[in-house]
């Protein structure tokens, strides 16, 4: 079933915008969350907490996945490891409706839930400003790196008719927990368990410097990832890359559970493309991608300087004030939403 057309490219491309809008606006905002008016001093939180720059790749992946699985009518899990990223999770559950399941507070119109989102993001009695237990589907705090893979992969024991996507982040790559993990896809070449798929998002850099992972050379980490059972795919936001990769996927499981199916090989994929092993995925992206690109001389995006809160003067500096309202316009998140309706994706 091929679905690599130009709705499908659309689709991701808005859903992206949207999440990433609102990972800023939770970070930010207090007041005017639709930029109705020009962005004021009173419009940003007194106090700004929270992780900005592996968001945009949690949006890149979510998105990708989403498009992808439901398009065939598939279940699938997504397992986060970056949980610091909570602004880019939680945005999408906003957008899923799942967080107005589990959160009654979320029963009102779209402005109202919007401004509520937003406020009570990394607020004292509201959302925490890393995954936890309050969030839908979520077992762990967000700030433990590691488990995330060992936890795909125990959830999938014995579960065949499960589908669970892993993002790892590249500083979580590092820990001991998250590498011996990987020798668990020993297990999983069995039609009895379920399918894994480990996504490294490589944005090559973590809190204070550069990631291991970040400096390694495309062979060089290819080389690590295949010592351990699995055929790497670089990918980056590009979504027919994206599609290949998860295409690959598809196919090795579907020979796994069913050898006998007939398997459709598209995206000029032949019987030979690739090694008899589980995909683990690549992403490639900036760090802190879409925000800005300096600040007051120093570089943000693509520099660790993106990890936290890029704009920390927002509230009381004009020149950042301004970068943010640019930076916020720069989704022209209007067109994506009806104040009434919600959603337009």
């Amino acid at each position: 079933m091929v679905i690599m057309d130009g709705s499908g490219k659309t689709y991701v491309a808005k859903r992206i915008r949207a999440a990433d809008y609102l990972a800023v606006a939770q970070l930010f905002l207090q007041d005017n969350f639709l930029l109705e008016r020009e962005l004021s001093f009173d419009d940003i939180k007194p106090r700004l907490l929270g992780h900005w720059g592996t968001c945009h790749g949690i949006d890149v992946a979510y998105a990708n996945l989403k498009y992808f699985f439901d398009a065939r009518g598939k279940k699938w899990d997504f397992v986060l490891g970056p949980g610091h990223g909570f602004p880019a999770l939680q945005a999408n559950l906003f957008i899923d409706g799942v967080l107005s399941e589990a959160d009654e507070n979320l029963r009102g119109s779209f402005s109202e839930n919007l401004a509520y989102l937003c406020r009570q993001f990394s607020w004292p009695g509201g959302y925490p400003s890393h995954a936890s237990p309050l969030t839908p589907g979520v077992i762990c705090e967000g700030g433990e790196l590691g488990y995330a893979l060992g936890a795909a992969y125990g959830s999938a024991l014995g579960h065949p008719e499960k589908t669970i996507a892993v993002l790892l982040g590249d500083g979580e790559f590092e820990t001991a927990t998250c590498l011996s993990s990987l020798n668990f896809v020993k297990l999983f070449t069995s039609r009895h368990n379920g399918a894994v798929l480990p996504i490294l998002h490589l944005n090559s850099y973590k809190i204070s410097g550069p990631t291991i992972s970040g400096r390694k050379s495309e062979r060089e980490l290819f080389e690590q990832i295949r010592g351990f059972g699995y055929f790497p795919i670089m990918t980056d936001e590009d979504f027919g890359s994206f599609e290949f990769a998860l295409r690959l996927f598809e196919i090795f499981y579907a020979k796994i559970h069913n050898p006998s199916a007939k398997i459709e090989y598209a995206y000029g994929i032949s019987k030979n493309a690739y090694a008899n092993k589980p995909p683990f995925l690549i992403l490639k992206t900036e760090k802190g991608a879409g925000g800005p690109k300096y600040v007051k001389g120093k570089k943000v995006a693509g520099n660790y300087l993106a990890h936290q809160i890029p704009l920390p003067e927002a509230k009381n500096d004009p020149e950042e004030l301004k970068a943010l309202e640019e930076w916020l316009k720069s989704y022209r998140f209007n067109e994506l939403v009806d104040a009434e309706k919600g959603f337009l994706l």
